[in-house]
């Protein structure tokens, strides 16, 4: 089979997410350490990095008690930071949009008589910083609606349902080279090669 892309750092985010979702658990950065690689894919050297990253957007929670840190996130209180943080996002993006149409007004105005004037380049300027920072709003709410524990949750049933379905066809295709090694006494060699599967065709881990 070809080899796995790396997961990228929302896709990281998301199932590390997972764990205090699934688990509704406390834990120390030890024991995600130990569980984010082997339960959600996460490179181990990034497992630290991922986690502050979601300390840093109040999507997890963390108190030293003692010499230890210790992490936790209940869906409740997580989806409610996010409303709000969606809220205030949207909120954002209508501002955002309201000045840039009454910017775009201002310089079809300025337009009228086509001097390159001050005020006109000044408000062009402002015009371009308001259409990055519109940009950049779409994709903050972008991020958070990728975490949101409904469509967690959702992507985790479709994950299971495509990973039965890839070992449906798996056990399909192991049918089909035991009776056709029966059937024609061919090795797996010359069976892979005649139905174009790879040598090292396996189930999904």
């Amino acid at each position: 089979m070809s080899k796995k892309k790396g997961l990228s750092l929302e896709e990281k985010r998301t199932r590390m997410m997972e764990i205090f979702f699934e688990t509704k658990d406390v834990f120390q950065l030890k024991d995600i350490e130990k569980i984010a690689p082997k339960q959600k894919g996460i490179s181990p050297m990034t497992v630290k990095d991922v986690l502050q990253s979601l300390v840093d957007d109040n999507m997890v929670d963390c108190e030293r008690v003692g010499t230890s840190n210790y992490y936790w996130a209940f869906p409740s209180k997580a989806l409610n930071a996010r409303k709000n943080k969606l809220d205030e996002l949207k909120k954002q993006d209508s501002e955002a949009k309201q000045r840039k149409v009454s910017l775009e007004k201002a310089v079809e105005k300025a337009n009228l008589g086509r001097e390159d004037t001050k005020e006109r380049s000044s408000l062009l300027k402002e015009l371009k910083a308001l259409r990055e920072e519109k940009t950049q709003l779409q994709a903050d709410l972008e991020k958070y609606r990728e975490c949101d524990p409904e469509v967690v949750e959702e992507i985790r049933k479709t994950n299971v349902v495509a990973k039965e379905a890839v070992s449906r066809w798996t056990d399909n295709v192991f049918a089909i080279k035991s009776w056709t090694k029966k059937k024609f006494s061919f090795d797996d060699s010359r069976i892979n090669k005649a139905f174009g599967i790879p040598e090292d065709f396996d189930y999904m881990d």
